[in-house]
């Protein structure tokens, strides 16, 4: 059996795919991944020996812009050699994890027939979903709030996939990789991929008072390294971690992090205390608020919305963090959502088994 996966923009657009893949390969299926040309989805997906084959993509914004009108023609590009892919690699199921790149792979795959699974991670969804969704056989969705957003019966709450190896880190790697020196408790920040500039200033604005405290590890994104800071004791950026974000992740005692679902999701499987700053609706769909309070509403987070950020706002934050983290341990120990992973794989597998009986 062959499926592609398709998905690219964000890591959270491209690491649950990567979740799949062992347990894919473990069920007979050969793997083929569509991103565009010259995106991390290329980078990431390297390292699993899958065949991947780049296509253009367009980006079609929520507001007015000329780009809109250019990227129409990317889409339209893209879309014919999604086309031309599918038709040589001839899967039995196509599965989207979302971003721009994969509307053109679902809507290829309705052309010919082939049943295409979705997956959406936040609660309402993206654009890029909501094109796909007419053209979609299933939709995998992640909170429960998502299922009023979606044709009854499409929709089927899987949760969401999570990385086997991101389980297995070790936390003594973990502390030789940042160079840490003594046992202070440590606190990870993470920006996103691309890196929040209102995060990492504010973060930074106030290391004085939390390296006193804590040792810090901050995943700054590829816009945010700032190589003047290299040689502060106690503090190690990167602009980007892929191997070795399981070993950080457990040398980490506490997390301040955006609110995207899959950052959420892993961090809830690693039962990491943590603080949420969601993207403001200035600075997109308002998609990470939402996460983020029902995140809040379970236990499982304290939320610091980006309007009330600032130096002070957020010192106290990490503070009162610390001093409840028990709280949210217990909460996140009570939880009864697994993996992802399987249940998605059940599903993919029902269908593509579906399609090879009607294809004999």
């Amino acid at each position: 059996m062959r499926i592609i996966l398709t998905g690219g923009g964000t890591a959270g657009h491209i690491t649950p795919n990567i979740a799949l893949v062992p347990e894919l390969t473990k069920a007979g299926f050969e793997v083929h991944y569509i991103g565009t040309k010259a995106g991390m989805e290329r980078q990431l997906t390297a390292p699993l020996g899958i065949a991947y084959h780049g296509i253009h993509a367009g980006k079609l914004r929520r507001y007015l812009d000329f780009k809109n009108l250019t990227d129409l023609f990317q889409i339209i590009r893209g879309f014919s050699e999604a086309l031309a892919l599918i038709g040589k690699v001839k899967p039995q199921v196509v599965f989207s994890k979302g971003g721009f790149v994969s509307s053109p792979v679902v809507w290829a795959a309705w052309i010919y027939r082939i049943p295409a699974v979705i997956h959406e991670s936040d609660i309402t969804p993206g654009l890029a979903n909501r094109l796909s969704i007419p053209f979609a056989t299933k939709i995998c969705y992640t909170f429960p709030e998502t299922k009023s957003y979606l044709p009854p019966s499409k929709g089927i709450l899987t949760g969401l996939p999570v990385r086997k190896n991101l389980l297995q880190g070790d936390a003594a790697l973990g502390r030789r990789i940042c160079g840490f020196k003594d046992d202070k408790p440590v606190l990870m920040v993470i920006g996103g991929s691309q890196g929040s500039e209102t995060l990492n200033k504010a973060i930074r604005s106030i290391l004085d008072q939390i390296s006193a405290k804590f040792n810090l590890c901050h995943l700054c994104g590829k816009n945010g390294f700032d190589p003047a800071l290299n040689q502060l004791s106690g503090y190690k950026q990167f602009d980007y971690v892929d191997a070795d974000l399981p070993h950080l992740m457990a040398l980490s005692d506490l997390v301040v992090s955006r609110a995207g679902a899959t950052t959420l999701f892993e961090l809830l499987a690693l039962k990491k205390p943590h603080l949420l700053i969601p993207l403001s609706k200035q600075a997109s769909r308002g998609d990470q608020i939402l996460n983020a309070r029902s995140f809040e509403k379970q236990g499982f987070s304290m939320v610091l919305p980006e309007e009330d950020l600032n130096p002070e706002s957020l010192l106290s934050s990490i503070n009162s963090l610390s001093s409840s983290q028990t709280k949210y341990l217990e909460a996140m120990e009570s939880n009864q959502a697994g993996n992802g992973v399987q249940a998605i794989i059940a599903v993919i597998k029902g269908l593509a088994k579906v399609k090879s009986s009607v294809g004999n």
